[in-house]
């Protein structure tokens, strides 16, 4: 059994995204693994400020929501990011969080294994690329970590729009066959 955190970065309620955050969430825990699922929606996280002190001390001096998600990061072995896609790119919540996620950088880390949920407007086969890039960057700053997989499903812009789309049930499917 592993302990799987999968974050869900959209805003808006009846997100696309976070469509594919539950299907994904559903189908680990069908496989037997401890699901936890922390959304972006609601929190105060702050811009990181670089002043570096969490490298000194391993943690953040800013006082708001991110420093307890980035303990659920460092805790779970697996990582799931769930984001629309907006202007070819992971949205702005996700890349906060990124940032903020800092003093993981030099810690005991569990997590290994990194997928991406993402959902955009456009569906062509690039839409994607940028937004994983991106989080590759950050994959790449962890050793132990890498891409184990990604979900996309583009042609969906509004609310809910999601229903029925295939992609729903791509999300389920790998989430269920984590080992």
């Amino acid at each position: 059994m592993k302990k799987i955190l999968v974050i869900s970065s959209s805003l808006r309620a009846q997100s696309n995204s976070q469509a594919l955050a539950e299907s994904f969430a559903k189908g680990a825990a069908d496989a037997g693994h401890e699901v936890e699922t922390v959304s972006l929606r609601g929190k105060d996280i702050k811009f990181c400020q670089g002043c570096l002190s969490c490298v000194k001390t391993g943690q953040c001096p800013i006082k708001d929501d991110a420093p307890e998600i980035v303990k659920k990061m460092h805790d779970a072995d697996v990582i799931v990011f769930a984001t629309p896609i907006y202007y070819y790119e992971m949205c702005g919540q996700m890349k906060t969080l990124l940032d903020r996620a800092n003093p993981l950088y030099d810690s005991d880390y569990r997590f290994t294994d990194i997928y991406m949920l993402s959902s955009a407007a456009e569906d062509e086969p690039q839409v994607l690329e940028r937004a994983l890039s991106g989080l590759g960057g950050w994959i790449a700053c962890f050793e132990r970590a890498h891409l184990a997989g990604s979900v996309f499903a583009g042609g969906v812009t509004a609310p809910g729009e999601i229903a029925g789309h295939p992609a729903l049930q791509t999300a389920y499917e790998m989430g269920k066959s984590i080992k």
